[in-house]
């Protein structure tokens, strides 16, 4: 009950959440990867020491690649991300990163994609966010169409993907202030990281939901009568220890993955994890007590209406 009792102040941390989020991808947005925008990827491991990203930078400033994104991949590699390159450019490039043949290094690979494909997957993965959150708010209006009082199974839809939306932009306004400290770009992976967030954080939603909706059956069965507040903050009770435990099971394997796992995981753990967190946090403090006042606003409709 102490959620319930005290949802404002949760309701005011998430606000402060989101909007310190929101202004991260507006001020300082992430660049799309070149698997979106077309490009170049170029990545390259050293036999000896390996020169500092700001050495890597000011040799290939001069050849003109626009913008490109250097980032250190493992103990000895480096990964560069630019516009499309010509094979002349490949070759005066890595002559570049040697330093004109001075320093031994490898190519370890190199993947162009053209910009229309790069827009086509991108146009893909907003159709498959879209699809997806589509899909949950289905299933949640039809798994509770037999619960209609005191809120309608829409009802339970709507604070759903109100919960996938904050679940979405809390970790991409992580990512915006990740990325510019990092350079990180956003590529599949990301992509993926924010589909697997919606499937995993509206299993949390559904849970405490299941259990309103058990409780309410129960209390009709029953005939008893039992305020909103009180039922909602049971369930609430009933279903935190099982939020919690399994939000930080999933969190720690996160962390391993992010302190242990290769170069080209840790992004996409990082934004699983910071998912995992804000998903667990919006599903215990949120979700079911925004049922609160979506249940007093209907019942104000409904003796105004004189149906009650």
């Amino acid at each position: 009950m102490f959620i319930v009792r005290h949802r404002a102040f949760f309701f005011i941390l998430t606000g402060l959440l989101l909007v310190a989020s929101i202004l991260a991808a507006i001020i300082i947005p992430p660049k799309l990867s070149i698997e979106f925008t077309g490009g170049s990827l170029l990545e390259v491991a050293y036999e000896g020491e390996r020169p500092s990203l700001e050495t890597v930078r000011t040799r290939i400033e001069p050849l003109g690649l626009g913008e490109p994104s250097v980032r250190e991949s493992g103990e000895k590699g480096i990964t560069l991300r630019a516009r499309t390159l010509s094979p002349e450019e490949r070759i005066t490039l890595m002559s570049a990163l040697t330093n004109n043949g001075a320093e031994a290094a490898t190519e370890l690979r190199f993947n162009s994609i053209g910009p229309s494909l790069g827009n086509e997957l991108a146009i893909k993965a907003l159709y498959a966010i879209a699809a997806v959150t589509f899909a949950i708010v289905l299933y949640i209006a039809w798994a509770f169409r037999g619960v209609s009082r005191p809120v309608p199974s829409w009802g339970y839809g709507l604070i759903a993907v109100l919960m996938l939306a904050i679940d979405i932009i809390v970790p991409s306004g992580f990512y915006a202030a990740y990325a510019y400290f990092t350079g990180a770009q956003i590529d599949s992976l990301f992509v993926i990281a924010l589909l697997a967030l919606l499937g995993y954080c509206v299993n949390d939603v559904i849970v405490i939901f299941d259990r309103v909706r058990e409780h309410l059956k129960n209390n009709q069965e029953a005939k008893v009568k039992e305020s909103f507040d009180v039922t909602v903050g049971k369930s609430i009770d009933e279903t935190m220890g099982r939020s919690i435990n399994t939000g930080l099971t999933v969190v720690l394997a996160l962390l391993a993955l992010v302190i242990f796992g290769s170069e080209a995981t840790r992004d996409f753990a990082l934004v699983m994890m910071v998912g995992v967190l804000a998903g667990t946090f919006s599903s215990i403090t949120r979700s079911a007590p925004l049922l609160i006042p979506i249940a007093n606003w209907l019942e104000k409709k409904r003796r105004a209406a004189g149906t009650i």
